[in-house]
Order: structure tokens, then sequence, then C-alpha cells
């Protein structure tokens, strides 16, 4: 650590004191949302051939397959525009039969994101006329555009992948069903993934069957593709480091630039004042963050919004230095036993690979 580096204890100056998310209050354009619309830094360079299938999990293999010949197969006029003039002139291509999309099931860190960033990255068309985000991510731009500019918007694109796509709510749900059945009519293909089968969204997180027509309706949409297998952050590395202690932590926030310092149950209060979609937006320019006083999350909304937040900082592959509470111990049994379990159990995979990644940050 450099003599001008500074933190508690001494006197900081105010060029090496690091940044806070608490500090932080994005706004974030329409035009924006639509241009950000592409894979994450941590997929922009993933393609087909760079997925490491599991020798012992065959359908990691069958998968990469199936999906470059989807891919290979989403040519012809759509990709130049077609479809978009055939809705200014009054006109809509006939709705295609039979699914329109895949659908990528299978449990946290098989490798879906790799692979539905390959995908968009192997079809065959410019990336304006392809669109990339989370279910989050989709739902919000219907809310900055409305439902019909969305339409308009992707109407004239070949394909709309959409990572973690989760229903949580009936209103989530008759939304993504009205947007992706008029998409599909205008011939976009579609392409998710999920840790839940299509047929089976929103099970255990509201009264599914009293949605079950817009439920099936969105499974009619995609051809299942399993993924099985284990999670890959995990396989042949070793432990995540267990966590440091608040000066370790506050010193390397000072020593690091472009590395934000938060009190852990600071930033949950402040998460409540951000709207999801914008916690990518607060982690802009980013080069790690530190945590101090983790905590157990106290309630099911808190880690939900957390969960989000955990899903920005690995796309933007930044890098999590905590004390605390381990990572595994953030939920409760309660929590990791109930509807949502599969979000909490990414989460913590994708906090206990950023930690690892953490560790050169602390002074040997």
């Amino acid at each position: 650590m450099s003599s001008s580096t500074a933190f508690p204890g001494q006197s900081p100056a105010a060029e090496t004191a690091p940044l806070s998310l608490c500090a932080r209050e994005p706004r974030v354009p329409a035009d924006r949302l639509v241009a950000e619309m592409v894979p994450p830094p941590r997929f922009d360079s993933v393609r087909f051939d760079t997925y490491v299938p599991d020798p012992n999990q065959p359908s990691q293999s069958e998968a990469v397959t199936m999906l470059a010949g989807f891919a290979a197969g989403l040519g012809g006029s759509h990709a130049t525009g077609a479809g978009r003039r055939k809705w200014f002139g009054g006109r809509k291509p006939a709705a295609p039969t039979g699914p329109r999309g895949v659908y990528l099931d299978g449990g946290y860190g098989v490798g879906k994101t790799h692979l539905l960033a390959s995908l968009w990255h192997a079809t065959p068309a410019e990336p304006s006329l392809k669109a990339f985000g989370t279910f989050v991510e989709l739902t919000n731009l219907v809310g900055a555009l409305g439902f019909q500019q969305t339409v308009q918007t992707l109407s004239g694109h070949r394909l709309l992948c959409i990572d973690e796509f989760e229903l949580d709510d009936p209103g989530d749900t008759v939304l993504v069903s009205s947007l992706l059945s008029r998409l599909v009519e205008h011939g976009v293909a579609l392409a998710a993934t999920s840790n839940t089968l299509p047929g089976k969204l929103g099970e255990g997180r509201f009264a599914a069957v009293d949605f079950l027509r817009e439920i099936q309706g969105l499974s009619a949409h995609f051809r299942p593709l399993r993924i099985d297998g284990e999670d890959y952050r995990h396989r042949g590395l070793p432990e995540a480091p267990p966590p440091y202690t608040d000066e370790q932590v506050t010193r390397a926030a000072y020593a690091t630039p472009g590395a934000a310092l938060d009190d852990f149950p600071g930033l949950l209060e402040h998460l409540a004042r951000v709207h999801p979609s914008r916690y990518g937006a607060l982690t802009d320019d980013l080069r790690a963050v530190c945590l101090t006083g983790v905590t157990a999350v106290p309630d099911q909304s808190t880690a939900l919004r957390l969960v989000v937040l955990a899903d920005r900082l690995y796309d933007r592959e930044v890098p999590v230095l905590a004390s605390g509470l381990p990572f595994d111990r953030l939920f409760s049994d309660d929590m990791l036993n109930g509807g949502y379990r599969k979000k909490y159990f990414r989460a913590i995979s994708r906090l206990t690979a950023l930690a690892r990644d953490a560790k050169d940050l602390v002074a040997q």
C-alpha cells in the first residue's frame, strides 16, 4: 500500500477515499435501456466453442449442438427489417406454427447464460436486430416505453434472449405472456434461461393455478432444453475465502482505485430506494465492491433485491470483498427451502465466485 493511501485512523485525502453505492441514485433513460440490451461484459466474448461441457453430462454437449443449429436457422428476410416494415404497413406476418423459441432449463452454474449469450453472438443478424436482457430488464423496458412501443421496438428483431426468466407475480405473468405472444406473431424468435420449466413458472410464489392459461401460453412458445450438471463455478476449485475483518476490507477499499466501500445493512436499505432495473447503472465503473458487517438478510423482499444486485455484479465481473457472515449464510433456511430457493442458491454461487476474485485485493 502506498504512503499516500489512507483509511480510517489516518487522514484520508479526498482523492483516495473510496466510492459508495449508497451515494448513487442513477436515472436510466429509455434509450439506454434499449442500447444496453446486449450480453453483459462477462459474456461479451463467449462463444459455443468456449463452452466446456462436462463429459459426465451429455445434455451439455447436446445443448451446444442444438443451439448452434437453432442460430443457423434464424436467417431470412426478417433480419433485414422486413418485419418492421410490415408492422408500419399494417400487415402482420403469418404466425409461425410450433414453438418459436428454446428454453434452457437447469440448475444454477451449468452455463445457461454462457449458452444464451453464445446463441446471441452466433445468430446471423446485426446487433441492432438482436436483443439480450434479463427478465427484470425486459419488464422495465415495457415500463419505460409502454407496451405498444416495446412491441414496435422489438418486432423487427430476429431474436430476443431473456436471461433469468422468472415470474414472481401475476401481473408479470400477464404482461410477459402478452408481449411474447405479440412478438412471436411478428416472427421474432425467443430464447430464455431459467431454473424452472416454463409450465412451472410462478409455482410456490403466487397462486399460479389462477393464471394457468397465461403460463401455458408462455410454455407453448418454447421448446424446453434440459441442461444437467453441477455448478461450474465450483467445479474443481478451492472453497471461497472466509470473510475478512472490517479493517482488512476498509484498507483494501482505500488501496483500490474505483472501489466502493459500504456498510452492508446500509446498502440493503439503499437498495429499497433504487428500482432493481437500475442496479446495473448503480455499479457503473466500479472496480470492486467492499462490504463491512455482512449479516443475514432480514426478509424476502430484501433478499430478492440482493439477488438482482449479485447478478449485476457478476455480469460485470466486479469482485466483492466482505467482512461479517460468509455468503452461504445470507439467507435463512426458510428462504432456501421456499419458492425462490433457486434464485438464492444462484446468488450464493455468484457471490462466492466474486469473493474468490477479490482475494488479491487484500495485502498479503
